[in-house]
């Protein structure tokens, strides 16, 4: 049966009225509530805490807010009888919120169907909305939407990186600037309400990929199925290039598994030589051998492991991250003379295996974004032997394996945060020849200091001190990105103090990375 919202497809349907329920009052909330009150939608925003700028702003633009506990569903939402629900990303499906929404039958959408659905209001110059690329993944997210926006900038389109990158795609959609092209960094969190879509639009990307998969976010989706379910959505109805991991045999599932249109390909990517309609490493050149003509006889270079190097993008999983976002690109048309250009100028975020200073021998790397083992796989994998700090919110994740795998190999261990017990435990059962020291202050400022003596007190001429946590911040820090300054104004007041080191600091500014 058709129904009023089959005919919100458009940034010129009708939203005059609409009753609209909003979950969530962060930077994602506050775009979906300025979108709608912009349509003319009847708006009430529900949240535990407001943030204060957007709660006094709310009102400017005409919307209602709630505030309160969300533990239940609050008398002022079943009141409001919303004909949507748009949530925040934040809300886990078996929140009672969310519970109650799907139980009346009130459709409920996340900000990226809504941001889909209007993604007419600027268009390009043949009238045609921009064209989406989709990035997933459990780690390299950020750094390959990046890259690919880059990638697509040097080739003379405007590209917009925006999503769980930090900027909403409805502030993307909006801009007057308008875009060629969105490049959209999807959290499992936002796949998931993705995939509840319904209507005669649903979205359809370009090309999209999921750059890996390992366990995180269990405790969100309920099992490592449902978290694998959701970020297999990332490529339904894909239209040019399904690209995926040849490394990682569940992405190449997904791929296969995927309901796609018609002419789509399957591009695989990984570190060794490639096949036809791959892209991959030959003789430390990376070359693509899927967007040409020849290509079960010819390859095209993309660029050489050599020339990353220079700009500190050749640890393993970079390379990887670079061949999937020039995947990306290629499938819209960049040449591999753009691709070359872009990355001669790209740098990388902080807090991924940045590093921070080398004194007395000691090289001290920051990758504070490896918020899961898989990430901190990679950072060990690029560092075997070092003097490893680890630890915070583990997110319901077994972290045996990794220490299993690599914890045996490590200088020392130093632990930090909640988890700290199950990671003992783990070097205990898998690795207990290795010294595991315990940080258990609970006083955010005062970690990151006894961390740094620790790790003085072990590393010797020669050694590196990675923080590569493995695990969530929130229980000591604000942020990754906070553990990790803590982490390198700690180690740079050490230095600074003289103690175990000197003050002959050399920085390298090509020590970055990212998983």
């Amino acid at each position: 049966m058709t129904t009023r919202l089959d005919s919100l497809t458009s940034w010129h349907a009708d939203w005059t009225g609409l009753r609209v329920a909003v979950l969530g009052l962060s930077v994602t909330g506050f775009a979906v509530a300025d979108t709608l009150a912009e349509l003319g939608a009847d708006v009430y925003v529900f949240t535990e805490r407001a943030d204060e700028e957007y709660g006094r702003l709310l009102p400017v633009i005409g919307a209602r807010l709630w505030t309160g506990p969300l533990g239940s569903v609050p008398e002022s939402l079943s009141e409001f009888a919303p004909e949507v629900v748009v949530a925040s990303p934040g809300f886990p499906p078996h929140h009672p919120v969310i519970s109650w929404v799907r139980d009346a039958g009130i459709a409920l959408w996340g900000d990226v169907e809504l941001a889909w659905r209007v993604r007419d209001k600027i268009t390009r110059p043949d009238g045609s909305p921009a064209d989406w690329l989709l990035i997933t993944g459990t780690n390299g997210k950020t750094t390959t939407t990046r890259l690919a926006a880059t990638m697509l900038a040097a080739g003379g389109l405007r590209a917009a990186p925006c999503g769980n990158i930090g900027v909403p795609v409805l502030d993307a959609v909006r801009d007057p600037a308008g875009f060629d092209v969105l490049v959209v960094e999807l959290s499992s969190h936002q796949l998931w309400y993705l995939s509840l879509q319904s209507g005669p639009d649903p979205l359809s990307p370009a090309a999209s990929v999921c750059l890996n998969l390992a366990d995180d976010h269990l405790e969100w989706h309920g099992s490592a199925r449902a978290y694998r379910d959701a970020k297999a959505f990332v490529y339904q109805l894909t239209r040019v290039a399904c690209v995926y991991n040849k490394s990682d045999i569940a992405t190449r599932e997904m791929v296969e598994d995927a309901e796609v249109l018609d002419g789509c390909r399957a591009i695989g990517f990984d570190l060794g030589v490639p096949g036809p309609s791959d892209l991959g490493v030959v003789d430390g050149i990376l070359v693509d051998r899927a967007f040409l003509e020849e290509r079960h006889t010819s390859a095209l270079e993309l660029t050489t492991i050599a020339e990353l190097a220079e700009r500190g993008l050749s640890a393993p999983h970079i390379v990887a991250n670079t061949l999937a976002a020039a995947a990306l690109s290629r499938a819209l048309g960049v040449t591999p003379e753009a691709i070359r250009n872009a990355l001669r100028d790209f740098q990388l975020d902080p807090h991924r295996i940045e590093v921070i200073a080398v004194a007395a021998g000691v090289t001290w790397v920051d990758d504070s974004k490896a918020t899961n083992p898989h990430a901190a796989d990679s950072s060990l994998a690029a560092y075997p032997g070092a003097v490893w700090v680890v630890g915070g919110l583990l997110k319901g994740v077994d972290i045996a394996g990794l220490v299993a795998g690599r914890g045996s190999r490590v200088k020392a261990a130093i632990v930090i945060g909640t988890s700290r017990r199950e990671i003992a435990e783990a070097f205990a059962r898998h690795a207990p020849a290795v010294p595991v020291f315990e940080v258990d202050h609970a006083q955010t400022e005062d970690v990151m200091t006894e961390v740094v003596d620790l790790a003085a007190g072990v590393a010797r001429d020669g050694d590196v001190v990675l923080l590569a946590p493995a695990a969530a911040s929130f229980d000591q820090f604000e942020s990754y990105s906070d553990r990790g300054r803590r982490f390198a104004d700690a180690v740079r007041q050490r230095i600074g103090r003289g103690i175990g080191g000197h003050h002959d600091i050399a920085p390298d500014p090509s020590g970055q990375s990212d998983s």
